[in-house]
């Protein structure tokens, strides 16, 4: 291989990596959105249940595509000790294993909810319906994923990427547990806000002295091999 494209290969893969994850993240909330909103039939007078229906399916398959340009992209880049194992078996990985294994979780449980979408008549409702509760479950994990293993989790853009990504959620969530949530029991609801509530006050509280700390590279897991590695400057994680 050339010098040249030894140079350019890594840096291009990194610049892809960073933003088909930001853009599956967009994408992965847009889904969960009007998964809510299909589930609620908040729209049913505007919109038909099968236009709701229609682009939640589309959008997800959408979050895939660039959830896997991600994975391939991440194992490329020469940077990053990233095997293609790591990225789908959780804390498997040696580059900040947790973190990357929330991404590897999500990721799994992502194909796990859309392989059962695919083939539901043949699973059955209700294990299909079971299965695709676990949506829920990977938004908050692929969050936490891209704050602790995201080297822009600094950036202005990413913030407010993540600010709007979170907020637009949290929102719709207590909506959905609370205006609309008639059809959930109470204990079902409480549960619901709960949990809505710890997440949202774990970020506030966990994300300015973790991501956005000092050292978070080596308090996250970066093997001190890259540590020490001479890297341009907006590498730094």
């Amino acid at each position: 291989m050339p010098a040249a494209a030894s140079t350019i290969g890594p840096s291009a893969y990194w610049y892809l990596t960073r933003a088909s994850g930001t853009v599956a993240l967009v994408l992965l909330t847009a889904s969960l959105l009007f998964g809510m909103v299909n589930v609620t039939r908040a729209s049913a007078r505007r919109w038909p249940r099968f236009v709701i229906d229609g682009i939640h399916r589309r959008v997800s398959i959408l979050a895939v595509a660039f959830l896997v340009i991600h994975i391939l992209t991440s194992v490329l880049d020469s940077f990053a000790p990233i095997g293609l194992l790591d990225a789908v078996i959780p804390f498997h990985g040696s580059y900040r294993p947790f973190w990357l294994g929330l991404g590897a979780l999500a990721f799994d449980l992502l194909i796990a909810v859309l392989i059962t979408s695919l083939a539901r008549a043949k699973v059955g409702y209700g294990t299909w319906r079971a299965i695709h509760w676990l949506a829920y479950a990977c938004w908050p994990v692929a969050v936490l994923h891209g704050l602790g293993t995201g080297s822009d989790t600094k950036q202005w853009w990413l913030v407010l990427v993540l600010v709007g990504c979170v907020t637009a959620v949290l929102v719709a969530a207590m909506v959905h547990l609370t205006v609309l949530g008639s059809r959930f029991t109470s204990g079902i609801r409480a549960a619901g806000l709960v949990g809505v509530v710890g997440f949202a006050l774990g970020l506030v509280v966990w994300v300015p002295q973790g991501p956005l700390g000092r050292d978070w590279a080596r308090r996250s897991g970066t093997p001190r091999s890259l540590l020490t590695k001479p890297v341009a400057p907006r590498r730094n994680g």
